[in-house]
């Protein structure tokens, strides 16, 4: 992500695995406020921690 997400809003699907669970820190580091959905909650529950602790 080469532009800043600062003042965005980040959706991530699948945030749990793959892409997603690249993605979902990758655009919080970026500045957007990421919002994340998934299907396995102690592996999407961590990916939030991750977020958060960003």
């Amino acid at each position: 992500m080469t532009e800043r997400l600062t003042g965005k809003v980040a959706i991530v699907t699948g945030a749990s695995s793959g892409i997603g669970k690249a993605t979902a820190p990758a655009a919080a580091r970026a500045g957007a406020k990421a919002a994340i959905a998934h299907e396995q909650m102690e592996s999407g529950g961590a990916i939030g921690k991750l977020i958060v602790e960003l």
